[in-house]
């Protein structure tokens, strides 16, 4: 009888493990990026913090180096529930929902501190939601990608918009970059960014933007005399996951969950804010002026191009001046 019964026990316990095992929830986070970017490293301490504070309830898979789904797919995977996390981006936001195009506006946010207190604030519940109920994702945390300053070629003064007056600067070839360019002051020129390099070089353009790091991967500082940090466009992209998944988690879980996407932000902006201030001292060793222009005249100038073109008509009313205050 004895025998029996531990024997009943033994194929029991045999039995539940996988039972356990299927219990856990699987979280496959996905992104295109390389291991060395620093948000793909934050991926890492969302890991390590969530597994921290929630042991062996998730099962969370890391794919970097677009393997599991490449550039421009992963989102798609999420509302599908092929996967369950990857970064979106403010743009791809914008793509679906018109009226959050001002949240890609020029000179909107200021810094990533800036993120974080809009969306910790109503108008961030309300988008959060909106988010949620059209893209069927939630939002976690913003991690800072960098801020795009104004790269030139010769020693021209700029301190205002009007200074930047028939300088060719190059931008992506969207529409939406290329009124940002015209917002600034200067003449947009649209340039596939492998041939930038070569377009500073020879004077077919005579400025291009992008945050700091960008400069130094790609060697632009060899070509330009200087840089203007007008610091137009503070960018960031959001720690995201599928409602399909969300909606599985008990409140203590979806803390545990927020509070490891806000860690792996916190990693990553302290990271990024260091690299850029790391990269001024680089370009002046390396022979370009660094200055600083009236930014507020490039802000209240950009901004009141953005209100006064058709792309306003979508936007909240009230918001921009709102979140303009969020910085204050």
């Amino acid at each position: 009888m004895t025998r029996t019964i531990l024997t009943a026990l033994a194929c029991s316990t045999l039995l539940s493990a996988p039972a356990f095992a299927q219990d856990q929830i699987e979280l496959k986070y996905t992104v295109p990026s390389v291991p060395s970017d620093i948000h793909t490293r934050a991926m890492q301490v969302f890991k390590d913090t969530l597994e921290e504070s929630q042991p062996d309830r998730f099962d969370i898979q890391l794919y970097d180096s677009g393997s599991l789904f490449g550039q421009g797919a992963d989102l798609d995977a999420l509302q599908r529930g092929n996967a369950e996390m990857t970064y979106v981006s403010y743009q791809l936001i914008a793509d679906a929902i018109p009226a959050f195009g001002l949240l890609t506006a020029g000179y909107l946010f200021q810094s990533p501190e800036h993120y974080d207190a809009f969306l910790d604030s109503d108008l961030g519940g309300e988008f959060k939601q909106r988010v949620s109920d059209e893209m069927d994702i939630q939002l976690l945390a913003a991690c800072y990608l960098g801020t795009r300053q104004l790269n030139l070629r010769g020693d021209q003064e700029v301190n205002t918009p009007e200074d930047l007056s028939g300088v060719k600067l190059r931008m992506p070839g969207s529409d939406a970059w290329l009124f940002l360019g015209e917002a600034l002051g200067a003449s947009p020129t649209p340039l596939p960014f492998g041939e930038v390099y070569l377009g500073l070089q020879t004077g077919t353009i005579d400025a291009q933007d992008n945050p700091l790091p960008t400069v130094e991967a790609a060697k632009f500082y060899e070509v330009t005399d200087q840089i203007i940090m007008t610091s137009h466009l503070v960018d960031a992209i959001n720690v995201a996951v599928n409602n399909e998944t969300w909606d599985q988690l008990s409140d203590e879980e979806k803390a545990a969950m927020t509070e490891a996407a806000q860690a792996s932000c916190d990693f990553n902006n302290e990271e990024r804010i260091a690299e850029e201030e790391r990269l001024v001292s680089f370009f002046e060793e390396e022979g370009l002026t660094i200055s600083t222009p009236d930014v507020d005249a490039f802000r209240s100038h950009v901004q009141q191009v953005y209100f006064d073109s058709d792309r306003s008509q979508d936007w909240p009313e009230g918001w921009v001046e709102q979140i303009n205050a969020l910085a204050e």
